[in-house]
């Protein structure tokens, strides 16, 4: 949503520069046409960037992270994008009645977690275990289970290891809820605060009548 409303932005602003270099090029310089359309070009351009430049400092600088940092955060949600995308096709590759329900939690609170971090890239350091490691054991056992699952024939064996890889798909999920809690701990934190100073108000008024 973020990234939608800075490029609006920056259009509209490269849309206005554009038109008003072209005017003031044609008309009060005297300008050839081409000529002035190409000094148009290149103020919507300036414009462009210099807007982006000051946008993604603001964002930057509201987040308390050095370009670096978010070069490396933004590289990191990059690569899980790539893996949220391949465990949603194995996750839906599965039929089963009795896995659908925890399949589409377990993706749930993947994609709110990854949600959470593009939005505020700061939040990446509270739960980067899930970065490095949770995701990507998710996405290699959910697509060992996918294709296990859609063989025709199961075998004694093959329902064991299928059993086996269910109970670890669920384990992860317990795992990936911790992550959760983990990313939103200060929200829950100063939600916590303020109900305890709601409730010394309403204690205060109750006592006072």
């Amino acid at each position: 949503m973020r990234q939608i409303a800075n490029f609006f932005i920056r259009s509209s602003v490269a849309t206005v520069s554009t038109g008003t270099v072209w005017l003031v090029s044609y008309f009060a310089l005297s300008q050839p046409y081409l000529l002035a359309s190409a000094y148009a070009v290149g103020g919507g351009a300036v414009a462009y960037y210099s807007v982006k430049g000051i946008t993604n400092q603001k964002f930057l600088k509201q987040n308390q992270l050095s370009r670096k940092e978010y070069k490396y955060i933004k590289k990191n949600l990059q690569e899980a994008s790539k893996k949220i995308s391949r465990l949603r096709k194995s996750l839906l590759h599965v039929r089963s009645l009795s896995s659908i329900k925890q399949n589409l939690e377990i993706y749930r609170v993947v994609n709110k977690i990854y949600t959470i971090v593009k939005n505020e890239p700061k939040r990446f350091y509270l739960v980067e275990p899930f970065f490095y490691s949770h995701l990507d054991s998710l996405v290699e056992i959910s697509e060992k289970y996918a294709f296990l699952a859609s063989q025709p024939k199961k075998n004694a064996e093959l329902s064991i290891s299928l059993s086996e890889t269910r109970r670890t798909i669920s384990s992860l999920g317990e795992t990936l809820e911790k992550d959760l809690y983990d990313v939103l701990a200060k929200d829950l934190d100063n939600l916590q605060f303020e109900i305890d100073v709601a409730k010394l108000t309403i204690d205060k008024t109750n006592n006072r009548t």
